[in-house]
């Protein structure tokens, strides 16, 4: 099935779905932090539709938080507070057009999570938070619950306009024992 993504570019939403798809074999279910208006979610879950894996995803529905210090340089109307809001109602009714299962989804501030909102065990882990404490949120949720050969996927992390998501993941990685590579914008960290 080809998939239109207004966030992802092409080649990255095939690189997505590659490497969901070979995550098909690693214990966990999959997980997306911002999905915004759902086109990585349903992409994740036409990968895992036939399987006993399950898709979670998470957004405040609310749009963009507040920037942080780290984001200062991030300038433009599409990342103001509040911008890129869609509801919950509208990511579900984009499942039940689509004939895919509705995923759990739980809305929130990502810094509002807790271990327990999330499965106890992922082998995909999709990080889509545009700024630095999204990110570093994000990470800090999914590091702990991460299977072993897991991905840790995170968009933005080559984007010049988006500086905080490079400063999170690299912050965070500094002292792990992960695998690093990067694909155009993403950011891809094999646990």
């Amino acid at each position: 099935m080809a998939w239109r993504n207004d966030q992802v570019s092409e080649y990255e939403t095939d690189r997505i779905i590659k490497v969901a798809r070979e995550c098909l074999i690693v214990s966990g279910d999959m997980v997306e932090l911002g999905c915004y208006k759902g086109d990585t979610s349903l992409m994740l879950a036409e990968v895992i539709r036939g399987t006993d894996k399950k898709l979670w995803i998470y957004d405040s529905f609310e749009g963009l938080p507040e920037k942080s210090e780290k984001d200062e340089s991030v300038i433009g109307e599409n990342f103001k507070a509040g911008a890129l809001m869609v509801t919950k109602r509208e990511v579900k009714e984009r499942f039940l057009r689509a004939g895919l299962p509705v995923p759990i989804i739980k809305k929130a501030w990502f810094n509002e999570l807790r271990y327990e909102d999330l499965p106890s065990e992922i082998c995909f882990a999709f990080l889509d938070g545009d700024f630095y404490q999204s990110i570093k949120d994000s990470l800090e949720l999914v590091e702990s619950k991460m299977a072993k050969n897991g991905v840790i996927m995170v968009h933005d992390y080559k984007n010049e306009a988006l500086p905080g998501v490079a400063k999170a993941v690299d912050e965070w990685k500094k002292d792990k024992d992960v695998k690093f590579k990067e694909y155009q914008s993403l950011g891809i960290i094999i646990i």
